[in-house]
């Protein structure tokens, strides 16, 4: 009991203002940046990205928050889909880079949900 008290008080996840600036923030900045010209754009998602990724790992250093784990990679692992349609390789409009925020947002929200439930909270 002591040691989930221990965990919780050092959860990122349970103040409302470290929340905001790890993930909310950035998050807001995935949806914002589809509405401005594609190299602003890149840049935006790639900040975001590494912001909630490094956030994540270190979330999960610090308290054992069970999704950070997983989202932490996952939120680096999309920055390789950002970098490949910013480079011009693959050609997309709005919707397939909607459908990308669709996945990243999704994907990370998804995630969270089946690992805690599987595994608890802390683990």
């Amino acid at each position: 009991m002591a040691n989930d008290t221990l965990q919780r008080s050092r959860d990122w996840l349970g103040s409302p203002r470290t929340s905001a600036l790890a993930w909310w923030i950035p998050k807001a900045t995935v949806v914002a940046g589809l509405f401005v010209p594609l190299p602003a754009r890149a840049v935006m998602w790639i900040i975001a990205l590494v912001w909630m990724g490094l956030a994540c790992i270190l979330n999960a250093r610090r308290c054992g928050r069970t999704h950070c784990r997983y989202t932490g990679p996952y939120y680096l692992a999309m920055l390789l889909p950002v970098l490949v349609l910013a480079s011009g390789l693959i050609s997309v409009g709005f919707y397939g880079w909607l459908s990308l925020a669709v996945l990243i947002l999704g994907g990370g929200m998804i995630i969270w949900w089946m690992t805690e439930r599987a595994w608890g909270k802390f683990s």
